[in-house]
């Protein structure tokens, strides 16, 4: 009797022992996802009166039963951020009024920012980019069907030439010949004429490097189209980089003397197309000097500095906050800027920022001059997308307008064996 008063003393004692280790029972729980031991810790309570019932010899001698591991909570992994792949897209777009099918190309780079382009007019229809938030907008003004872009409209992203600006009266002597051109800006020629380069359909092909995507643009701009001389062969190349800048770059060869300015008329917003004016939009240009006009938009041929007056941005400005002062019907930019940089290479130009969404363009060039518009001619009509006076800007990089009348201006004349080429590119980032 007293041996077996005995062991089952000591086998409560045994128990307890064990119960006090399984207080102590820690699980370590190693996941894919995360190399450091998730631990947990289960505790019981020092002052709980345990009861023990008297086992026989019998259950004495059967193995302790250890036990379950404590499983961890099923919590999800972490998701991981997939990143956008690099891409173009190619899908129809319409057709137009002679039949021609018309494409749209998605161009998307690593980072999620969209370009969409199409080869009438080669047009940037749109681009998406993120504001501070990580949100995507479109900053440009477009129409989203091709039927909008058949009618005559602003020039909403296209490429313009054969000549960009104006030329005084539609008129200029090249080698002793005068050539007379559209006059479709009251008296004078403006970005090409009635049916510029904005209005015709282009040869597109796809680009894919390493560093981004894009489209090549080409056509043959036929002698006499539009009273300029010569048949011009025109290459323009738009390509979004994965460094989220947007390259525009153009080049011409020809077969006779001829004037040659090409652009891109982009309307930028950037806090997103139709979400206001342009007012609050925080502008400085790498210009001291700009070309003052008559009642045409034709320059005088002087270089005035901007010191002192309305147009000077060569410090941080809000386009709003001189806009009313500039004499001008409709009231506001539209002039011409003479960069810093003249010697061709590449060079900052612009840089502009929407406070409100943080949003950054910085612009490189290099084209000796810059124009700035701010949409004074946009009146809310069908024709210009809806969009208000003032609802975007454009910064052109051109050479300057009406260079053929004008000696004193650097040359636009493009002769046979040369080639014409000018880059610009639109970097964007956020604050």
């Amino acid at each position: 009797m007293l041996r077996k008063t005995l062991m089952g003393s000591c086998l409560l004692l045994s128990l307890l022992a064990v119960a006090g280790c399984r207080v102590k029972t820690t699980t370590t729980v190693a996941t894919q996802s995360n190399a450091n031991s998730n631990t947990t810790s289960v505790e019981g309570d020092p002052e709980m009166n345990v009861e023990m019932p008297m086992e026989s010899e019998a259950e004495a001698s059967q193995p302790t039963e250890e036990p379950a591991p404590t499983q961890p909570d099923n919590e999800p992994e972490p998701a991981t951020e997939t990143k956008p792949e690099m891409s173009i897209e190619k899908t129809p777009f319409g057709t137009t009024e002679d039949g021609r099918e018309i494409d749209l190309y998605t161009c998307t780079n690593t980072n999620g920012l969209v370009v969409k382009l199409t080869n009438y007019g080669a047009i940037v229809v749109s681009v998406e980019t993120p504001d501070r938030d990580d949100k995507l907008a479109n900053i440009t003004l477009g129409f989203d069907k091709l039927d909008s872009y058949l009618p005559r409209h602003p020039y909403f992203g296209a490429t313009i030439g054969r000549y960009c600006n104006r030329i005084a009266k539609g008129k200029f002597t090249l080698d002793g010949q005068e050539y007379t051109l559209a006059t479709n800006n009251d008296a004078n020629h403006l970005h090409g004429g009635d049916a510029g380069f904005d209005k015709q359909v282009w040869k597109a092909e796809a680009v894919e490097t390493g560093e981004g995507v894009g489209v090549k643009f080409t056509r043959r701009s036929a002698d006499g189209e539009e009273g300029y001389p010569g048949n011009l062969d025109v290459t323009a190349v738009y390509t979004l980089t994965n460094s989220n800048e947007l390259h525009m770059e153009f080049s011409a060869t020809t077969d006779k003397a001829t004037p040659c300015n090409l652009t891109n008329h982009n309307y930028w917003n950037l806090a997103g197309a139709g979400s206001g004016t342009n007012e609050n939009h925080e502008l400085q240009l790498e210009s001291d000097k700009y070309l003052p006009v008559d009642d045409g938009l034709i320059p005088t041929g002087e270089f005035a500095d901007v010191k002192g007056t309305p147009l000077d941005f060569s410090t941080v400005r809000t386009i709003g906050e001189r806009l009313k002062q500039i004499d001008a019907d409709p009231v506001g930019y539209d002039h011409c800027y003479v960069l810093r940089s003249q010697d061709g290479s590449l060079a900052l130009a612009a840089r502009v920022k929407d406070p409100s969404s943080g949003r950054v363009m910085e612009i490189y060039t290099t084209q000796p001059g810059i124009q700035l518009y701010t949409g004074n001619f946009l009146d809310g009509s069908e024709g210009g997308g809806g969009y208000n006076q003032y609802g975007a800007f454009c910064l052109e990089t051109q050479h300057y307008p009406d260079s053929p009348n004008q000696p004193e201006f650097p040359t636009t004349i493009l002769e046979p064996g040369e080639t014409y080429k000018q880059t610009t590119v639109h970097k964007f980032s956020v604050e």
